[in-house]
């Protein structure tokens, strides 16, 4: 055991540590604290993209890696956990696996705020998506359609699809408008 450091420190009346004694934490500590909580922060921090960035999230989001954005690449969106499902859509013959991240998943990388998402696709179209939605329904952000990259001719290279096979209400107008294929931006509101 060390004796005690000495400390210039004034001591105070109502202190319990012997006399000569400081309160305040030895530089040391306090050093290992401070470079403790950079790290942590950077940590939780989102990683710049190595890659062409292929999604884009703005307005109401805590975590950014742009000017003002969130930029995700193919690499980061792969690092998130994946998820897949089966299901026949209005745009291809028969049922296909569409597979990526959880549009949920991609929201909470990005510190998302707010209550509704405006999708824009690379062709300029754009939709208004409920965040709720995202909540409600296993919504894939797919990055691959039957295990393969999406290309832009098939929809890619990014395509919002909700479960349309879970249940009939999803095999509505009001779901189909809201698969954004072809996404490059996320505007949360």
């Amino acid at each position: 055991m060390h004796p005690p450091q000495r400390c210039s420190c004034p001591r105070r009346p109502h202190s319990l540590l012997p006399p000569g004694t400081c309160s305040l934490p030895d530089r040391r500590v306090a050093m290992l604290g401070l470079a403790a909580l950079l790290w942590a922060n950077a940590a939780s921090a989102l990683e710049q993209p190595k890659g062409p960035v292929l999604l884009t999230v703005t307005g109401k989001i805590g975590e950014r890696n742009g000017a003002g954005s969130a930029d995700f690449d193919l690499a980061m969106l792969d690092a998130l956990p994946q998820h897949s499902f089966v299901t026949r859509t209005p745009w291809f013959e028969g049922a296909h696996k569409f597979s990526g991240p959880l549009l949920r998943e991609v929201l909470a990388a990005a510190g998302a705020k707010g209550s509704s998402l405006r999708a824009v696709a690379l062709n300029d179209y754009k939709v208004e998506i409920p965040i709720e939605d995202a909540r409600l329904f296993p919504l894939i952000m797919a990055t691959r359609l039957d295990n393969q990259p999406m290309r832009v001719r098939d929809k890619g290279p990014l395509f919002i699809v909700y479960p349309f096979d879970d249940s009939a209400d999803l095999r509505s107008e009001r779901y189909y408008s809201r698969s954004a294929w072809q996404l490059r931006r996320l505007e949360v509101r």
